[in-house]
Parts: structure tokens; C-alpha cells; sequence
């Protein structure tokens, strides 16, 4: 990953049992209709008008500004598409949000920097826990870095053609061909390099802190 200005626009309620314990509720309910629609990827204008709410009317219920009527609630359910008892009932397993995103052959969203060629896949999808892309590697030597490439998160990568060397700041320098992958702490000092005659590819995936 490169350090210069593309890095950091990559990397930058009723209990079950029925209705009528609404006032009994033992969840957070601003809490819960946060989680609830950022599970979905909607944002509050998606989620208002999905619930048939207005929009400000959605963002106090969420930052808990407000108490909701009955018929609010009901609409927030509707929307979200669970029954009102669920909006009071903390989920016991995750939230299956059904999200997906195909990415054909080069048809990734481009972001060339001097040393790394990134394609972004996955992009049309927002707020993801984890970033992958495809990367060309152009550097040949850790001289063509502004020093070392720093951020939060866990990174992977996976060595799809040619061969790069790895440079950490903690570690003696890796040599990896096809096939070969690694997996570490984003944070600590890295660079990539290519050994090989042609630019080297990569498979990223950062994952976010």
C-alpha cells in the first residue's frame, strides 16, 4: 500500500415474547435502531424513508433524543423489516445482512499511485470491515518510499504473479513468489517491492480497526 494521498481514500425495543412489554424493554433502544440500520449499509435518509419517518425524527430516536409513540415504533419495524418486539431484543446471533458484491476482471475502481497500481474491489459496497484489492507493484527498491507505509488495521496479502519482497521494520525482509501470502499487523512499517522482471501482483486486504 502507498503512503502518498490515494492510501487514505482506500484505507480512509419489546422483549420476544410480545408487543405489550414495549415499556419493559431491557435493550437500548437508540443503540439497537443504530445497529439495526448500519447492519443494513443504510444510511439515515435510506432508513427514514424506508420507515415512512422523517429524517431528524429518525436521528433523535438514534442518538436518543426522543421517545418514540407506538405508531413510530411500528413504522421503524416495518422498515427494517423485523417485528416491534425485535427493535427491544438484542440479537443472538449476527445480524444476516444478505450484502454482496461482485467485481468482474479489471473492472475495479483504479487508484495508481508511483509505486503501487491499487484496484479496489469490492467498491460499491460502504463501510466495510475490510478493504481488498488488487495491486500491481511498481517499486523496486524501498528509495522510491516516502519512509515507511503506516496504518491501522491487520493486513493480508497473497502473491498472485511474479515475486516481491516484503520490508517490515521489525523483521528481516521476506521473499515471496506465487502463491505465497502473509499476514500481519498494519500498524508496524511495511513496504512491498517486486524482484521481478515484470511489475509483481498482489491480492490486499486490510482489514480495519
Amino acid at each position: 500500500m502507498d503512503n502518498g494521498d490515494t492510501e487514505p481514500s482506500l484505507i480512509r425495543l419489546a422483549r420476544a415474547s410480545g408487543e405489550a412489554d414495549v415499556d419493559m424493554a431491557p435493550v437500548n433502544l437508540a443503540e439497537r435502531v443504530r445497529a439495526l440500520r448500519k447492519a443494513r449499509d443504510w444510511t439515515l435518509e435510506q432508513a427514514a424513508q424506508q420507515a415512512g419517518l422523517a429524517r431528524s425524527t429518525l436521528s433523535k430516536i438514534e442518538n436518543g433524543q426522543m421517545s418514540p409513540t407506538y405508531e413510530a415504533l411500528k413504522k421503524l419495524a416495518v422498515g427494517l423489516g423485523i417485528s416491534v418486539p425485535q427493535l427491544f431484543t438484542p440479537p443472538s446471533s449476527p445480524l444476516v445482512t444478505g450484502r454482496l458484491a461482485v467485481t468482474t476482471a479489471g473492472e475495479g475502481e483504479a487508484h495508481a499511485t508511483a509505486t503501487y497500481e491499487h484496484e479496489l474491489l469490492a467498491g460499491a459496497l460502504t463501510r466495510k470491515s475490510m478493504l481488498p484489492y488488487r495491486a500491481r507493484i511498481r517499486a523496486r527498491s524501498f528509495e522510491e518510499f516516502d519512509g515507511w507505509v503506516r496504518h491501522d488495521g491487520e493486513e493480508f496479502l497473497y502473491v498472485l504473479t511474479g515475486t516481491i519482497r516484503l520490508l517490515t521494520e521489525f523483521y528481516a525482509p521476506v521473499d515471496m513468489k506465487r502463491g505465497d501470502s502473509a499476514y500481519y499487523d498494519a500498524s508496524m512499517g511495511h513496504n512491498v517491492i517486486s524482484t521481478s522482471d515484470d511489475d509483481a501482483t498482489i491480492l490486499w486486504v486490510t482489514a480495519l480497526s
